[in-house]
């Protein structure tokens, strides 16, 4: 109805996923880009969290476009499979004709030939399971037996979990140890901040055919922020609404009055700005049960430092993570105790470290935390020493890449990307609670 007014060539804000409009900034592209290098250059399961309508959809289709030739991608949108149906699931999707009536042990003995004739032609198998938090218990254990499918040296099929944050709380279960020790990447999608929906709003606008200023100022952008709890799904629709509105009211930039409209006929006037996400990490804090139990509520807050301004193509070389900015001076604590904290401590041997260190070394990212966390660092930095972790190996810094600065924590110092992943699988459990990736000391210069 609008689409004249400004003149667009399609709607910019739908709510299905159209990977034409996939925002690679506020950390996505770079997301993408380490998930496809992930998927063609490791083993294990993979793991992808977010809120809800914070894009983890939108990142799937985008992602089974961008993977090369010979990735033979299965995608299950159904997550209530039973245990025997999963494998059906997977046998029909890549051909296997079956008896009508068929025993799992006949399925899996079918799957598993195929897998290795597959193998045997060059291509490797990517499973990416979409909402896998509403999976069943014992669906999720066929999934580790799936991964068990293996020849002598590879593993025959890849698993991807994309799923809202109730996956994390399921896998933390006791019963599902032995899955979650198969997950080797984890990646989260933390909502939008307002410099990133800005961002997001004109790159939707450009993309729809729109080749004017700005229609959303900064009031108004702000008030999005406010409303949507920085989730893509809902920005969309706010700004579907405050576009109407202004058509409407026969007007091109899209102010408080429009705004507010929208808000009202979302049905959002009532949500506040603090998503779930940000919600859970202080009581897992203060929860008392062990590193891992403590640590769990940080691996889903994970995510590669620093924005990513164009869409990558799957990479070849390690995707060193978004490149951030030279490491600067930290903001100080707001009370600063005697002496130095263990994170100023930190921060002082990062900053050491990253200056003499070669670009060519390589390390471990465990964690990255925005300036507004920085108390929960100092908390995870405690932890850690409580439990007695390698605290030797882990150095920090600070980036303001972004615009909002962020604190990094890592670990180690290899001469080599295969060292690195070796030392990466030997890490104590409560620093592989925390997800830790391969990065090279480049992408901190």
């Amino acid at each position: 109805m609008y689409l004249e007014h400004y003149g667009l060539t399609e709607p910019p804000f739908r709510i299905t996923p159209h990977t034409d409009f996939f925002f690679a900034g506020a950390k996505r592209g770079a997301t993408l880009g380490a998930l496809a290098y992930a998927i063609t250059h490791d083993e294990g399961i993979i793991e992808i969290s977010g809120e809800v309508g914070s894009g983890k959809t939108m990142l799937c289709r985008v992602l089974m476009e961008r993977l090369p030739e010979h990735v033979v991608i299965v995608y299950l949108a159904n997550p209530s499979l039973a245990r025997e149906d999963i494998l059906y699931a997977i046998a029909d999707e890549l051909g296997i004709a079956l008896p009508e009536v068929s025993r799992a042990r006949t399925v899996m003995r079918a799957l598993r030939e195929k897998l290795v004739a597959l193998y045997a032609e060059g291509k490797q198998v990517v499973v990416l399971i979409d909402e896998a938090h509403a999976m069943p218990a014992e669906t999720l254990e066929e999934i580790r037996l799936l991964s068990n499918l293996e020849s002598n040296r590879h593993k025959l099929l890849q698993l991807v979990l994309f799923g809202q944050p109730e996956l994390d709380a399921t896998l933390a279960r006791a019963d599902m140890r032995q899955l979650r020790e198969r997950i080797t990447h984890r990646f989260a999608l933390e909502p939008l901040v307002r410099a990133d929906i800005a961002r997001y709003l004109d790159f939707r606008m450009h993309a729809a055919g729109y080749r004017g200023p700005s229609v959303f100022p900064p009031a108004s952008v702000r008030r999005i922020a406010q409303v949507s709890a920085g989730l893509s799904r809902r920005i969309n629709i706010l700004a579907d609404k405050a576009l109407l509105a202004a058509f409407a009211n026969g007007t091109h930039e899209v102010g408080p009055r429009e705004i507010e409209a929208a808000v009202k006929d979302a049905g959002f006037a009532g949500l506040q700005s603090a998503s779930r996400i940000r919600k859970l990490v202080p009581p897992l804090l203060w929860a008392g049960s062990g590193a891992l139990a403590v640590l769990a509520g940080f691996a889903f807050l994970r995510l590669a430092d620093g924005p990513a301004t164009a869409q990558p193509a799957v990479a070849t070389d390690p995707p060193s993570a978004p490149r951030i900015q030279p490491v600067t001076a930290p903001p100080p604590a707001q009370t600063p105790a005697a002496g130095l904290t263990l994170l100023e401590k930190k921060l002082a041997e990062g900053r050491a470290w990253i200056d003499a260190a070669d670009g060519n070394r390589w390390f471990l990212q465990l964690y990255t935390a925005s300036d507004a966390r920085r108390s929960q660092l100092e908390k995870l930095l405690a932890e850690l020493e409580r439990q007695g972790v390698g605290l030797a190996q882990i150095r920090a810094y600070h980036s303001a890449a972004s615009g909002s600065g962020r604190y990094g924590l890592i670990y180690g110092d290899y001469g080599s990307q295969a060292e690195a992943q070796r030392a990466m699988g030997e890490l104590e459990p409560a620093l592989r609670a925390l997800g830790p990736y391969v990065r090279k000391t480049i992408s901190l210069k």
